[in-house]
């Protein structure tokens, strides 16, 4: 079975996370993000009828939610095998685009919003972080860590690994990841109980 091939408005909001992870939240417009993902302008003022916050809103979202189903998959072995699978997924992406791209989300979270705009995109970063904190604490407290420390374990895992792909990027190196990943490692195998 082969899968359907993604609509114009799935393609505009892929390419506005892919541009947000290159270029960051407010050098991305939406006629850039229309022109990179070969879609027609006015059809993304159609989709996106709100203008450039809904589009960032809904490629921070994308972007939660396509790591997420891949940590919900890899947790299934366990917490380790959740971190490798975390760290092997940001290290693709900055490897594949010659260190150029990091993670949207992040890029979204450390830019001021443009002034009277409401930031709904800072509110579905934070639900991202959320989530991926959660999948994680869940399966660390799965395998015996204490709820408490599962949650700031949870916590320190995706500060890592955000400001090791940003650190993979200035130093155009994966350096970071190999010094985070085995720390991290060490982190989860002194907390879990199996």
């Amino acid at each position: 079975m082969t899968k359907p091939s993604p609509t114009a408005r799935e393609r505009i909001v892929a390419g506005a996370a892919d541009m947000i992870s290159r270029r960051g939240l407010n050098a991305t417009s939406i006629r850039e993000t229309a022109k990179h993902s070969r879609a027609p302008l006015g059809s993304t003022y159609h989709y996106f009828p709100e203008g450039k916050q809904q589009l960032v809103t809904e490629a921070v979202r994308f972007t939660g939610e396509w790591t997420a189903r891949s940590l919900r998959k890899e947790l299934a072995a366990g917490p380790v095998a959740g971190l490798r699978a975390f760290l092997a997924l940001w290290r693709k992406i900055v490897v594949d685009s010659d260190f150029r791209a990091g993670c949207p989300v992040l890029a979204v979270s450390i830019e001021e919003p443009a002034t009277g705009e409401t930031p709904t995109a800072l509110a579905a970063a934070a639900d991202v972080f959320t989530t991926w904190e959660g999948l994680l604490a869940g399966s660390l407290r799965e395998h015996g860590t204490e709820p408490g420390q599962a949650a700031q374990l949870a916590t320190l895992i995706v500060a890592a690994v955000e400001g090791t792909v940003a650190m993979c990027r200035a130093k155009r190196s994966t350096e970071p990841l190999d010094h985070t990943a085995e720390q991290l490692q060490a982190l989860i195998l002194a907390t879990i109980k199996d």
